[in-house]
Formats: C-alpha cells, sequence, structure tokens
C-alpha cells in the first residue's frame, strides 16, 4: 500500500470534476462553434483555462476512463475494451489523504458499483445497455420504476418504421426530469444543497449524454434542426482509403444497431443534419445542468474555494468518415474538451495549443491535493502550464489504443501516434495504416499511408510508437496488477 501525505490544515481545493459521454471537441460556441448554444460552458471557457489539443488515451468508454482514473495507457492497465474489470483509482489517495469523495452519475467502472475509493456513488450508467450490465438497475432506473415508467430502449425503438433510417435519433417522450442528463444533473444539485458542507470534496459528476441513442427532449431540437449545421461531406477518397478493418467496421455498424443506432452507409443529408441536431441538443440539454451545478456551488459556498474540470471521455464521427461513434482515431473521436476553471489560481480566458493527454488530469489533481504522484505513472500533471511556466511544452505526442471487441472486429489491436503536423494509425499485423498531415489536410479525407512522398514520415511515426512502447514498458515494469 501507498502512504499518503495526510495534511491537518484542509485548505485543499475542492475539485468537480464535471465528465460527459462521448461529447467532441466542436461542440462548445465559445471555442468557435457558434451554431452552438452553450452559455454556460462559454463562461467556463471565458474564465478558465482551455487546452485546445486534449486527446484520450482509448476510442471507447471504459478503456479511456480506467487510464484517466489510473495515470497508465491502457496497454499498461491491461483495460482495453468495454467490460473488462476495473476496480482502482488515483481517487482512493484523495479519500486517504482527507478528501470527501462523491460520484454521481456515470464512471464505467466493471462492475458498475465498484467503490473506486468514493465515500458514496450514485451510479447512473448507459442508457442503452446490451454488451454489459444489461440487467442492473442503477439509481436512474430504480427511479423510472418507482414512478411506474419504463424507460425509453432498443426494444422499443426497433419497433417504429424509422428505425433504420434515424441514425440513432428520437424524441424523448417521457417527462423531462426523467431524461438521464436532467436525472443526474438535478441529483447532482440536490447533493450540493442539502449535503452538509464536504471540503476538501472531490466531486464527480458524470454526464450520460450525448451518447447515444440521442434523445433530447424536443423543444431543445429546433434551434438546431432550423440552422445549417456545419456537417464535413464523406468523400469517395476518405472511404476508398480507408484500411480494411474501418471497412468492416462501417459494415459491422450497418448490420448491428449498437446503442440504437443503424448506420446507413450512404445517409442523405437530412439525415445526417438531423442526428447532429439531436446530438447537439443533448449538448445544450447538459450545459443548462452545469449551469445549475455552478450555481449550487456558489450558493453553498463551494466555489470560493474550488477547481471545476469540465471533459468528455472520447468522441464521435456522427456519419463524419463515413462511421458511427467511436472506435476510430479520427479528430472526432480522440480530441475532447477540457476546461478547468478556477480564476482566483489560474486567470481566465487563455487557450493551451500544446498536446495533452486525458489521462493528465490525474496527476495535476494530485499536485492540487499536496499528494506525491508515483514516480511510474505515465500520466503528465499539468500544473506547470496552468501556472504559466514558460518551459512547459506540452507533449511531443499523443497516443490512442484499441484493442478488438464485439464492435471493432476487423483487427486485433489499433494505435495512433500523432504530433502537432501528423498522425499514424497503426493496425497490429496489418500492412495497412493511415497516415494523414494534419496541417494539409486537417479533415483527415487524404491517406498517406502508400505515398512514398511520405515514406520517411511514416517511418519515423513508427518507430516513435516502438520507442513508446518500450519506454512504457520499462517505466512501469513495476506497476502491480493489483491496481486493475
Amino acid at each position: 500500500m501507498f502512504v499518503q501525505n495526510k495534511k491537518q490544515n484542509d485548505n485543499r481545493p475542492n475539485v468537480i470534476f464535471i465528465i460527459t459521454d462521448q461529447q467532441r471537441f466542436d461542440t462548445i460556441a465559445a471555442l468557435g462553434y457558434p451554431h452552438m448554444q452553450t452559455p454556460h460552458l462559454d463562461r467556463l471557457v471565458r474564465e478558465g483555462i482551455t487546452f485546445t489539443q486534449c486527446h484520450v488515451t482509448a476510442a471507447s468508454c471504459a478503456a479511456a476512463r480506467a487510464s484517466l482514473f489510473k495515470g497508465y495507457y491502457p496497454h499498461t492497465t491491461g483495460i482495453l475494451k468495454n467490460a473488462d474489470t476495473w476496480r482502482r483509482s488515483w481517487i482512493e489517495r484523495l479519500n486517504d489523504s482527507g478528501y470527501y469523495c462523491t460520484n454521481i452519475g456515470k464512471m464505467h467502472t466493471w462492475p458498475y458499483q465498484t467503490e473506486l475509493g468514493f465515500h458514496e456513488r450514485f451510479v447512473v450508467e448507459n442508457k442503452d445497455r446490451y454488451l454489459e450490465g444489461r440487467y442492473y438497475f442503477d439509481e436512474w432506473d430504480r427511479a423510472l420504476r418507482y414512478r411506474g415508467l419504463v424507460k425509453q430502449q432498443r426494444e422499443f425503438y426497433r419497433k417504429r418504421e424509422d428505425y433504420h433510417q434515424s441514425l440513432g435519433a428520437f424524441d424523448w417522450e417521457l417527462p423531462e426530469d426523467t431524461h438521464p442528463d436532467f436525472f443526474v444533473g438535478d441529483m447532482a444539485t440536490w447533493w450540493i444543497n442539502n449535503k452538509p458542507p464536504m471540503r476538501p470534496l472531490f466531486l464527480q459528476i458524470g454526464f450520460p449524454g450525448p451518447h447515444p441513442p440521442y434523445d433530447p427532449v424536443s423543444r431543445y431540437t429546433n434551434h438546431y434542426l432550423d440552422q445549417e449545421l456545419p456537417i464535413a461531406p464523406v468523400t469517395t477518397e476518405d472511404l476508398e482509403g480507408q484500411p480494411p478493418a474501418l471497412k468492416e467496421l462501417r459494415q459491422h455498424n450497418f448490420e448491428v444497431d449498437h446503442d440504437s443506432v443503424v448506420l446507413d452507409l450512404q445517409p442523405s443529408d437530412a439525415q445526417r443534419q438531423r442526428q447532429r441536431a439531436y446530438y447537439l441538443a443533448n449538448v445544450t440539454m447538459i450545459d443548462e445542468k452545469v449551469g445549475e451545478i455552478m450555481a449550487a456551488l456558489e450558493s453553498n459556498g463551494y466555489l470560493e474555494n474550488s477547481i471545476v474540470i469540465f471533459t468528455s471521455d472520447h468522441g464521435d464521427c456522427l456519419t463524419d468518415h463515413g462511421h458511427s461513434q467511436k472506435w476510430t482515431m479520427y479528430e472526432q473521436v480522440t480530441r475532447v474538451p477540457l476546461i478547468i476553471w478556477s480564476p482566483a489560481r489560474f486567470g481566465g480566458g487563455r487557450k493551451v495549443e500544446e498536446l495533452t493527454q486525458l489521462m493528465d488530469l490525474g496527476p495535476t489533481i494530485l499536485d492540487w491535493a499536496g499528494i506525491d504522484v508515483p514516480s511510474d505513472w505515465e500520466a503528465i500533471s499539468l500544473s506547470s502550464a496552468l501556472e504559466q511556466n514558460p518551459d512547459w511544452r506540452g507533449r511531443d505526442h499523443v497516443y490512442c489504443e484499441q484493442a478488438r471487441d464485439a464492435v471493432l472486429t476487423g483487427c486485433e489491436f489499433m494505435t495512433m501516434v500523432r504530433n502537432q503536423q501528423h498522425k499514424l494509425v497503426h493496425f497490429l499485423d496489418e500492412p495497412h495504416g493511415q497516415l494523414f498531415d494534419l496541417e494539409q489536410d486537417p479533415s483527415e479525407s487524404m491517406n498517406l499511408w502508400e505515398h512514398t512522398d511520405h515514406t520517411s514520415v511514416k517511418q519515423s511515426l513508427l518507430a516513435e510508437l516502438r520507442e513508446w512502447r518500450i519506454r512504457s514498458g520499462l517505466k512501469t515494469k513495476d506497476w502491480s496488477s493489483d491496481w486493475r
């Protein structure tokens, strides 16, 4: 067991950690996307520090979250896909050092209800659960059952005549307050308003949305349905240049309706517009609840000594590149919003453009809490960036991993390495891959893997992958599997 730095003086900051599920980086108005309605997230951007090049370490929920809450890459944790067991996290270190730790909403541990270092958990998980936890009743399920309601779910959606054309977008038809994102937001506000002051506090709030089904309350969709949304066309060059594993992934998601989403291989502009509008409407719903959470924190005296983090576990292609959801290494999946708000500490309105990994939040939070960061962690603290240390340069490369699972069936293991200009995606034991010049082709529509004039770039990034895995193995050689 580790030894903590227990402090008698608990003026350490409260940490309010808000994480959504499957939210793209281009969903906040203040970050340059004026079609969005996100006034409360805009406030966090104006008054906080935004990391504009934050990338996740895995292309699916559980692997990304386990990496975030452990400080290691997925290949180190051994948690490579959903339903891989993980029960331990650095939250235990906060707990042992004197923080009161509460989870409200989604964490996506497995089993779902494991303690993970929290004093109390109010678990709300995926809206549509089939691959794991199908018969698990979370707080939201119980609340619906108590009110005599049956939640909207795949069996019901499948009966709709438009099911195969909807791309997972459906109206929420139950009472508004029973929507899972309203439910989580309202529960968090209730907890803040009614619990005796807990200081220092680590409060994790996990919104299930905008993960599909894309099911907002209908009154939020009109703003998005009635305007032309910036939706990138899917080109023939893009589709033909994809490796066989990704072509198989497209076909799989056409044949199997994961999360109530049936991928149309040639969706119309109207279908894409509707799906995007419903997804963005769900973001606006979450934004509204973030505003209420901030108001509750302020009225209960928490904001005076709090750091608020807003982020997501990965993004969503939303038919960009012809793909559904995640399981790929496009920017729409790997890049997520990351805002750290504490104007008195860090100032506000600043953007950090250097490359970071989402798991870098772990050692940053331990720094704030005065807890030693394990020397073998692969996560790197962002404290120097927040303090505007001129020597901080960010990461030279970021990485992302995904193992074969029930969805990504065409390869055994997929790895991304990215620097500021180029991205390479490697498929284990396959001759195929992806290579993009992000400066010349920010839409990632031209695969340069076979282009001879980019051979040196490809070989350099492949060499970096090799060296990274060797460095990782050496650095983490004493990491204990007991920490899974």
